[in-house]
């Protein structure tokens, strides 16, 4: 494959606040294949999203040597480096049929060298189980929230803590929720005001929102202490 079939936009970071991040899905093995070479030969960092196992399978040895790769995030980095400092924003499932995309959004956090911390298995069928975390909540400085089904803890999350709620609907439910779309309505429509909402099982890019959040954060008190304690 010629090299000007693509082209990586690798000054993305320095630009926007998020690197470069490459979609494996609708791609072709021989593209991903290009792109990972060109990224090796220039010594540049890469995000990969959406690379399944069997596509990860049949990249050659030696790039699969170069990859951390996740399988339940189907996500993969190139040079990925680990996070630094304390953990400033929450990963919040109501269950763990969530947690792919919960881990998804984790592992671009990690490619950013952000630190985050899980809390799963808190949605609002059982709310005493969320209720006894909301002070360990309140400390962190961005909380991403991830709900299939009708979606409701991201308006009960909305409603009891002080800090940005990013809402991820996730494709998890049945019936009627099938496909994620009554949690995003769901989130969209929500009472409790200042709720962020992305697309469906967009872990990446609610990551990549809490990511120019902190930024802005910092650039605005660099000397000020974080919320949230290390975990």
């Amino acid at each position: 494959m010629a090299d000007d079939e693509f082209e990586i936009d690798w000054v993305r970071e320095e630009r926007t606040g998020v690197a470069e991040a490459v979609l494996c899905a609708p791609k072709s093995d021989e593209q991903v294949r290009g792109i990972l070479r060109q990224a090796q030969e220039a010594r540049h960092r890469l995000f990969l999203t959406r690379l399944g196992p069997e596509r990860f399978g049949r990249l050659p040895a030696d790039l699969r040597a170069e990859l951390d790769y996740d399988p339940v995030s189907r996500t993969a980095m190139l040079g990925g480096s680990a996070p630094a400092g304390p953990a400033r924003v929450a990963l919040v499932a109501a269950g763990s049929s969530d947690l792919p995309v919960l881990r998804e959004a984790e592992r671009t956090l990690a490619f950013h060298g952000r630190a985050a911390h899980a809390v799963v298995d808190v949605g609002v069928a059982g709310l005493h189980r969320l209720l006894r975390r909301i002070d360990e909540l309140r400390r962190f400085d961005v909380i991403l929230a991830f709900a299939g089904m009708e979606g409701a803890l991201f308006t009960v999350l909305g409603g009891l803590v002080d800090v940005p709620v990013i809402a991820v609907p996730t494709s998890v439910g049945m019936g009627v929720g099938q496909g994620g779309r009554v949690a995003l309505q769901s989130a969209l429509s929500s009472c409790a005001p200042g709720i962020t909402v992305v697309n469906i099982d967009n872990g990446f890019g609610a990551a990549c929102a809490a990511v120019k959040l902190l930024n802005l954060a910092d650039r605005a008190h660099p000397l000020r202490g974080v919320r949230a304690t290390a975990h």
